[in-house]
């Protein structure tokens, strides 16, 4: 016996199976707003209230459903039930997974349609196929009429919310979502997976390099102190030179730009917001999405939280969250990183483009209108745009403000001056807006590697994409102490490592993909800066043992003048060349006491030091741990008060 139900001319099989059958009603065109008033009217919405919500999604270019349940009038789980009596069908709001007859295949292209699952078969305790309906696009006197000419097959149609039915099948597919999240990238193009360290060649060079310097260091000290100086320094200048070309290429603030739009042009916009143990920050979180200017019946976000973070989980379920938030739980398992959670979230969002957020971000409320105009405005080619990230807590600490003049640096000189000229830009951890085609097609987050944004960047280019900047900036608070910042710049420098080292597998072929240009910023922003970093360190302890050398009578020789001498310049040079470049990007109302920072330089390069060396000890015990930098609310705020956008 086949069970069939009406969705636009198809069928649904036992098998799970959809095809076209002749003689079924066509529900092609969903109800406008005429057909919905009985339902309203018993949900006590009023006429007048519905014709502007009509109105809205007219605007919007979206169905009256569509834009009922973003609009927060009516519950989802409230008008489900409204409709099913309207029909004259049951309701149910529990699905169990293990009774969902649906292939992997089916599941995964349910997840990632907007709307979800319109159909689906399940099989009841008594073995009979049940249909279960969740419809987004419902032609309500077609459905109707279906239920009054086949009374008996009605009796097998249950109405069920689509967020329900949705979890059902998320839970169902979660095996193949985390064959996707934690292999896909791996299984397409394995040597740009950061799954190994380093390859056979590598690790053999690295192997002989140490053993050589361990002879060297023993049968010639002095010597090999000299040379290892020597190519420090070269990675030293490379850092030193690039800062001051940028610095004399001169930083022009750009302006943003945005047209007039219809949103019925407005693509779908998904955005991703990865969280881990951070329940305190949520109704800041909540807030701050809240304020996103785009039309809500075409934003979906989704929080991608751990399965096993019961406290954000929590925290998360005691607000009332807008119907455009989904919540979506990451099994344990795999590599615990963040390119991982999004990795497995990316499936089961729809939207043409792809925003990603950290929680504790505050992001401009057009940042998405301008990102889409970036798109809307390039070709294909154009992948992803970068918002800078503007440090809000830069006065509450020695360390914040020195994280911020880095970050201005950063997003206001060095990442506008790479795009500009079309070359490799190594993305920010955030405030990325993709192309979605074009993140798919280069293989998403690789979830081995612990910063992702810098190896998406380099593969973006290597794969012909570009990258480029937007105006708009995302506030977010900056580290305010030791403890917390060198966790998380030993994990920057690690992925930093880990990136150069996937990218380095075939030399040849990156310099091919990318041009050199491209090449020798990828030397100089991945190897230069962690090289630079360790350096800095050597430069100090040598001038200390010199020194305790000295003290101790020992005797002066032209190697030590030397010695020195390169390190005083490295030194110089190097703060020069990060405070003047640090200083153009600087505001006016930002400038003061810069002395101060000036003063700070010296000790915060010494940790930057103290976290490369800690990055050279991870990437032998441990390369995929991910080090949680925590955040801490701001504002204490009452997300109950919050309005939705337009």
């Amino acid at each position: 016996m086949v069970d069939h139900l009406v969705e636009g001319r198809t069928i649904v099989d036992k098998s799970g199976e959809i095809s076209e059958e002749e003689g079924l009603p066509d529900v092609a065109v969903p109800s406008a707003v005429a057909d919905w008033l009985p339902i309203l009217k018993t949900l006590s919405i009023p006429e007048d209230e519905a014709h502007r919500v009509d109105a809205r999604a007219r605007m919007a270019g979206v169905w009256f459903q569509t834009e009922l349940l973003s609009s927060g009038l009516v519950s989802e789980r409230a008008l489900f039930i409204a409709l099913a009596q309207h029909l004259g069908l049951a309701f149910v709001s529990r699905v169990d997974p293990d009774a969902l007859v649906m292939r992997e295949k089916q599941g995964l292209a349910a997840l990632g349609r907007r709307g979800g699952a319109r159909v689906s078969l399940i099989v009841d305790e008594p073995g009979l196929s049940v249909v279960l309906i969740a419809p987004d696009k419902l032609n309500i006197p077609a459905l109707r009429s279906f239920v009054q000419r086949y009374p008996r097959a009605s009796t097998r149609i249950r109405v069920v919310q689509p967020t329900v039915l949705r979890d059902a099948i998320s839970s169902r597919s979660q095996n193949a979502l985390m064959r996707i999240a934690t292999e896909e990238l791996f299984s397409i193009a394995p040597e740009m997976s950061a799954r190994f360290v380093a390859n056979a060649w590598q690790g053999a060079v690295l192997g002989a390099g140490l053993v050589s310097l361990a002879f060297a260091a023993l049968f010639s000290p002095w010597l090999t102190l000299l040379v290892l100086h020597g190519l420090f320094s070269l990675a030293f200048f490379s850092c030193v030179l690039l800062r001051v070309i940028i610095r004399m290429s001169g930083c022009r603030p750009s302006q943003p730009s945005i047209t007039t739009v219809r949103p019925a042009e407005m693509p779908v916009y998904s955005v991703l917001i990865a969280l881990y143990r951070e329940a305190e920050i949520v109704p800041d979180l909540l807030v701050a999405l809240g304020k996103i200017v785009w039309p809500r019946a075409k934003l979906e976000i989704k929080l991608v939280c751990e399965q096993d973070d019961g406290e954000t989980l929590a925290a998360l379920r005691a607000q009332e969250l807008r119907p455009y938030i989904e919540v979506i739980e990451v099994p344990a398992g795999g590599p615990r990183t963040k390119p991982k959670a999004l990795s497995y979230a990316l499936p089961m969002t729809s939207g043409t483009f792809v925003a990603l957020y950290d929680a504790e971000d505050r992001p401009h409320p057009f940042q998405l209108v301008e990102a889409w105009h970036a798109f809307r405005n390039a070709d294909e080619r154009l992948a992803c745009v970068q918002a800078p990230l503007s440090i809000s807590n830069r006065r509450e600490s020695w360390v914040s403000a020195m994280f911020a003049l880095e970050y201005a640096a950063l997003f206001r000189a060095v990442l506008p001056w790479l795009a500009r000229r079309g070359l490799m830009m190594p993305l920010g951890g955030t405030s990325n807006h993709f192309r979605r085609s074009a993140l798919e097609d280069a293989g998403g987050w690789d979830p081995y590697n612990v910063t992702e944004d810098a190896d998406l960047g380099a593969r973006l280019c290597r794969f012909g994409y570009r990258t480029d900047v937007i105006c708009n900036a995302t506030q977010e608070d900056a580290p305010t102490d030791i403890r917390t910042w060198l966790p998380q710049r030993t994990r920057w420098f690690k992925g930093w490592v880990q990136t150069w080292l996937v990218h380095m597998r075939n030399p040849f072929a990156t310099a091919r993909e990318v041009g050199m240009p491209s090449f020798l910023i990828m030397q100089v922003l991945f190897a230069g800066m962690v090289l630079s970093a360790l350096a800095y360190g050597v430069f100090w302890a040598t001038t200390l043992g010199i020194g305790i050398y000295w003290i101790f009578g020992g005797v002066f020789r032209p190697v030590e003048g030397l010695l020195l001498l390169i390190d005083t310049a490295n030194v110089v040079l190097g703060h020069a060349a990060f405070l003047m470049l640090g200083w153009s990007t600087l505001h006016k109302t930002e400038r003061s006491g810069f002395w101060k920072r000036v003063l700070w330089t010296p000790a915060y390069w010494c940790l930057m030091s103290v976290a490369a060396w800690r990055c050279v000890w991870q990437l032998y015990w441990n390369p995929h741990h991910w080090e949680k930098t925590p955040h801490k609310r701001r504002h204490q705020v009452r997300v109950s008060i919050q309005k939705p956008g337009t």
